[in-house]
């Protein structure tokens, strides 16, 4: 992926950041990049071993020591709460929120709340934290908000009458409402947030090589590996999200939706403003969480 000069030199230092799932694929080589521009990083993981892996090699690799590691585990609303809880009272600002970890195509099971997985991991479990951490980011502006999507979001529509996938599910399009909620959500939240200088902006990375098809069939996984000349890397797969995330004069797109460093075309579903406003009503009962 090629990227500008600016993108390779802008500097974080004095800055926060943190990004959810940083201790695998393209979060931790997000987490990298950063590190290595001097933010601080919080590195917001539910398996805290391969966090710990992951910060070491980090550390090693960028010299910076401002990088910590702090539980979050998404598919748990409590976790969620007292990550929060924890964050707002060990850190003075909050720059840059990568709403980065996800699950995929996984077989029906449901979070600690009794959310389908895959919305509530890719989506509910984000905007819980979103919303938590909200008040210490408009403290910090400029900031940026940054929701890792996918084009996977055009694959289906919101079924707003079954969003929980209760009456039948379908793996893939169970991941394709994940992920064109995180493109209504980004697009809701921007308009939420005009004129507190807090930009908000989803993406889709690429199909990357990383361990979010861990749950596909063999059969897929042979066939991904034969078709690795086309997949990115997990560092080209990060370009966007980084892009996003420190790219200057970004401000007036917010809201935008991202692919290769560029801004890209998001299906005529997610630009629905509509069913981005039930979706968010929806999505507030379902946390019971009053946002405006």
């Amino acid at each position: 992926v090629e990227f500008g000069n600016q993108l390779r030199v802008s500097r974080l230092d004095g800055k926060t950041v943190i990004i959810t799932g940083a201790n695998t694929g393209i979060g931790k080589e997000t987490a990298r990049d950063l590190a290595r521009r001097g933010a601080r990083i919080i590195m917001a993981c539910r398996d805290l071993e391969r966090a710990e892996e992951a910060r070491r090699d980090i550390l090693e690799d960028t010299g910076n020591e401002n990088v910590v590691i702090r539980k979050l585990d998404l598919s748990d609303t409590k976790s969620i709460r007292a990550f929060a809880e924890l964050i707002i009272k060990e850190e003075k600002q909050l720059n840059i929120l990568i709403n980065n970890a996800g699950v995929m195509m996984c077989p029906y099971s449901k979070t600690a709340d009794g959310f389908e997985l895959q919305l509530g991991v890719n989506h509910l479990g984000h905007v819980l934290l979103t919303y938590l951490l909200l008040d210490l980011i408009k403290h910090s502006a400029p900031a940026r908000i940054v929701v890792v999507a996918s084009v996977a979001h055009t694959w289906t529509g919101l079924r707003l009458d079954d969003i929980n996938s209760e009456r039948s599910y379908d793996t893939m399009k169970a991941y394709g409402q994940s992920k064109l909620a995180n493109v209504l959500f980004a697009r809701s939240l921007a308009k939420r947030l005009q004129g507190t200088g807090v930009s908000v902006f989803s993406l889709h990375p690429g199909v990357v090589q990383s361990d979010l098809w861990r749950h596909q069939h063999q059969c897929i996984q042979v066939a991904v590996k034969i078709f690795r000349i086309f997949t990115k890397t997990t560092v080209e797969g990060a370009q966007t999200t980084i892009y996003c995330a420190v790219e200057a004069g970004l401000e007036s797109q917010s809201g935008g939706y991202f692919s290769d460093c560029a801004p890209a075309r998001c299906s005529r579903t997610a630009s629905d403003d509509d069913l981005a406003q039930q979706l968010w009503e929806i999505t507030c009962n379902m946390l019971g969480i009053t946002w405006q």
